[in-house]
């Protein structure tokens, strides 16, 4: 299964930034930043996964991972 990491990365960071002000930061809608976090999202834009990217210093491997369904 495939599975949004931006909630654990922004909590284990302690960055107290909302995913309203991230959506602003990032010049994206406040919507998909937010399925994005709650791993809600059906597609992954591109360019919202390489702002994250870029945003965060992670890599997109960081970013959407794999997980065994058990």
């Amino acid at each position: 299964m495939i599975k949004s990491n931006l909630k654990n990365i922004l909590d284990s960071r302690g960055n107290n930034i909302s995913i309203r002000e991230l959506a602003r930061e990032l010049d994206c809608q406040f919507e998909t930043i937010r399925r994005f976090y709650n791993d809600s999202m059906e597609r992954y834009p591109r360019d919202v996964i390489d702002k994250l990217c870029k945003y965060l210093g992670v890599t997109p491997g960081e970013l959407i991972v794999y997980v065994e369904e058990e």
